[in-house]
């Protein structure tokens, strides 16, 4: 069983320790924080600090040592400064996510940011501060794939890959995209996947 994506504040004692007890929970959470700043954590009302946050990452690591983490990142929210993108990088060091979804701020009519905040970063600023976090998160995924090269990992067979009519693809438990040959396998079916190489993205095996 896996589900989209958990708020921190959601995320009670309970629900981690049922992480630890149940063998029908992926080992995967979608984990949005979207700063690293504490300033734009409360300029976006997230009812959280960067300290609560990466403690909770550390509790669910204590009872899921080989948990995925993913998470949602924005950028140039009004105000943000140098310093508040900094934070936000040395996040992503210090938790090291399989992937992200990264994103330039842009106002959404209606929402507490657009009545009260002034869009004041500039555009050049936005997507040089993207560009930089998009390039961290694709150095910690090819480091954390590249950990499976040489093991076996168990793949749920979903569809036909994108790029080969003679692969499947599937997902493990990490949530991570598994490519290999189809043979005589069917979708639906759960196989033990040998990984031989990675990208960044996808797991490759036999």
């Amino acid at each position: 069983i896996g589900y989209t994506t958990s708020h921190p504040n959601e995320m009670t004692k309970d629900l981690i320790s049922l992480y630890g007890n149940s063998q029908k929970l992926n080992s995967y959470l979608h984990l949005p924080v979207q700063s690293g700043s504490d300033v734009i954590l409360k300029a976006m009302n997230r009812q959280h600090t960067r300290d609560e946050y990466l403690e909770l990452i550390c509790k669910i690591k204590d009872i899921l040592p080989d948990v995925g983490f993913s998470h949602d990142m924005i950028t140039g929210f009004p105000n943000e400064t140098t310093n508040d993108h900094e934070l936000t990088l040395s996040l992503m060091e210090e938790v090291k996510y399989d992937f992200g979804f990264m994103f330039k701020y842009s106002e959404r009519p209606g929402t507490l940011a657009s009545r009260k905040l002034d869009d004041n970063i500039d555009e050049e600023t936005k997507q040089n501060r993207l560009s930089e976090i998009i390039n961290l998160q694709q150095k910690h995924s090819l480091e954390n794939l590249s950990k499976y090269v040489g093991t076996n990992t168990e793949v749920l067979i979903e569809k036909e890959s994108r790029k080969s009519n003679d692969h499947w693809a599937g997902r493990n438990e990490q949530n991570i995209m598994v490519v290999f040959p189809k043979k005589n396998l069917i979708p639906g079916e759960l196989v033990e996947i040998f990984i031989e190489s990675n990208t960044a993205t996808t797991l490759i095996g036999k």
